[in-house]
């Protein structure tokens, strides 16, 4: 048996690809251990040509999961830059995206807010509707994936870059455009449902050039964030960082104090309502 390193390129639960040294393994883990994510860089125990074991992951640039209250999920791990692919049809799911965008601040990694179908009628109120989150300095393009998918692609240069969404949103349609050869599956959406139908089951991990990589995840219709503590929110909302230590009380929740910095920034216009309400929510959840 011989020692390597390589890349988890995809996770099929207890199973895992890992790429090392220009070679594909299916690997296993020592004990019960699964909490490896696509992406991660892990020390290996080649058994033969086509078999390795995982013996331990190296340490992680950046790790995104998501945790309720039953389990942890990992989604990705090194990523770079996080790619919330969201569309007008089906219907996009606005507190999904306020959640992945705190688990982006929380986690360091970059969001970009990606509007694909563009084409469709339905989009110039969901572009109206996502300027909020452009004012707080998020990154955001347009495309349509089966269409022209070029104003992504300078977004993904020198990034290891993981797609979120939700269902039918088009991130399986962008991995095909962008790789042909990924023959990522594509659904139907599911019209009487409202939603897509989940395609993607794993994680995958695909080279766009050498120092470009791009991961497909299965689609999200909620996102977790028990993982977080409730008292660091606020820091992970960019327009309430200038604050954070203005309320009357240092523990403010934010909720019900008077003289609450934030909740008056609100009334005066300077913090959205809804914005306030997803703090407030999240503080209750995490409490």
């Amino acid at each position: 048996m011989t020692a390597s390193a390589g890349q988890i390129i995809r996770s099929h639960g207890r199973r895992f690809i890992v790429e090392a040294d220009g070679h594909v393994y299916d690997c296993t883990t020592r004990g019960k251990r699964v909490d490896y994510a696509c992406g991660d860089i892990v020390d290996i125990l080649i058994q033969n040509q086509e078999q390795a074991v995982i013996e331990r992951a190296q340490a992680r640039r950046s790790l995104l999961y998501r945790q309720d209250d039953w389990k942890t999920k990992v989604i990705a791990a090194n990523v770079t830059r996080i790619l919330f692919v969201i569309a007008a049809v089906p219907t996009p799911n606005e507190e999904l995206l306020g959640r992945c965008l705190i688990a982006a601040e929380a986690g360091d990694i970059e969001p970009v807010i990606v509007v694909n179908k563009c084409d469709l009628p339905e989009t110039a109120a969901l572009l109206e509707k996502l300027q909020l989150y452009v004012k707080l300095g998020y990154q955001l393009v347009t495309l349509s994936a089966k269409q022209d998918f070029s104003p992504l692609q300078p977004l993904l240069r020198g990034h290891t870059s993981v797609l979120v969404g939700q269902s039918g949103m088009g991130k399986s349609t962008l991995t095909n455009a962008l790789l042909p050869e990924a023959k990522a599956r594509i659904g139907d959406i599911s019209t009487a449902l409202d939603s897509g139908r989940h395609t993607t089951t794993h994680a995958a991990l695909y080279h766009l050039d050498e120092n470009s990589h791009l991961i497909d995840s299965p689609g999200l219709q909620e996102f977790g964030l028990k993982h977080l503590q409730a008292v660091d929110l606020v820091y992970y909302f960019p327009e309430m960082r200038r604050y954070i230590g203005q309320c009357r009380f240092h523990n403010c929740s934010h909720r019900v104090e008077p003289n609450c910095a934030i909740m008056d920034a609100a009334k005066n216009g300077e913090i959205t309502a809804h914005r306030l309400d997803l703090l407030q929510r999240l503080t209750q959840e995490l409490s």
